[in-house]
């Protein structure tokens, strides 16, 4: 069935002028331009593409991917504005997002970037933009549980962390203190839940805990010691902030997994910093 808001794979059905009729299983067509075709595409083909309504209320389809899909919540930003509401920029070309005035939270600028979230209109099946979405993102009913890998959107900052979309569905907290790299609204990372309470709050962590965490931060200084010349002027003595600074990684995470890099014998440390171990191949040992 041809929704618009969704990515789908589709059947090209006939060749015309215009561009590309693809089908779906229920042999409806919808038009691919030209824009997003080439000479070699031929009947049979398949294509993953978006559909959305065009200006004139047509189903289309593109082979752009949008900021934002239906039931998605992202940061978009607004390019202009009509009595009836605003339009957001989208990602697609020539298409822009309705935000109506109905579905705004105190009113939007031109030029500023709003947390939205898309959902298809139950009347006209069109896309929509809202910033009232308690609906569907709450914490009425957890879906995920501690260590949980998840994404996350971040929504809004707060003297105590940012407030994160998390999955799409739920809403979620990253504490100040435990941020070890620069982190601004709109952004998407990928985290980890590390407490669910009682009252259904979620806290989400930017790194893993336990051995996990320490295995992944130790790849990291690896990384980083590769990548400037074998050597990094840390050690156990240094300074959290000189730690945060250099790996983004808190002193206590630092030191377990510089603990765990010295065991496996892959660096040393001194007065200067610690530095990486170039081992020999085995043909080369004698």
């Amino acid at each position: 069935m041809l929704r618009a808001g969704y990515m789908q794979t589709l059947t090209v059905s006939r060749v015309s002028d215009h561009g590309l009729y693809l089908a779906d299983e229920e042999q409806q067509e919808v038009l691919l331009p030209n824009r997003y075709t080439s000479l070699s595409d031929k009947v049979g083909d398949q294509k993953e593409v978006f559909v959305y309504h065009d200006s004139e209320d047509r189903l289309v389809a593109t082979t752009e991917t949008p900021l934002l899909k239906v039931g998605e919540v992202g940061c978009l930003r607004v390019v202009d504005k009509t009595p009836h509401g605003a339009f957001l920029d989208w990602g697609l070309h020539g298409k822009d997002l309705f935000l109506p005035n109905r579905n705004q939270q105190g009113g939007v600028l031109v030029g500023h970037s709003y947390v939205v979230y898309l959902y298809e209109d139950a009347i006209t099946g069109r896309c929509v933009a809202t910033e009232k979405f308690k609906a569907w993102v709450n914490n009425d009913s957890i879906t995920v549980k501690p260590r949980d890998e998840v994404s996350l959107l971040v929504a809004s900052e707060s003297p105590i962390g940012f407030r994160v979309v998390v999955n799409n569905r739920h809403w979620g907290m990253i504490y100040r203190n435990q941020i070890f790299r620069p982190v601004a609204v709109g952004d998407r990372l990928s985290g980890y839940v590390s407490r669910i309470t009682d009252d259904n709050r979620i806290d989400i962590s930017l790194q893993q805990t336990g051995f996990a965490q320490v295995k992944d931060s130790a790849e990291v200084l690896l990384r980083l010691l590769r990548e400037n010349g074998g050597f990094l002027p840390l050690n156990d003595d240094s300074s959290p902030e000189a730690v945060k600074h250099l790996t983004q990684m808190s002193k206590k995470v630092f030191k377990r997994s510089l603990g765990m890099l010295l065991k496996r014998g892959a660096v040393v440390t001194s007065e200067e910093g610690m530095r990486l171990v170039e081992k020999l191949p085995e043909k080369e040992k004698h």
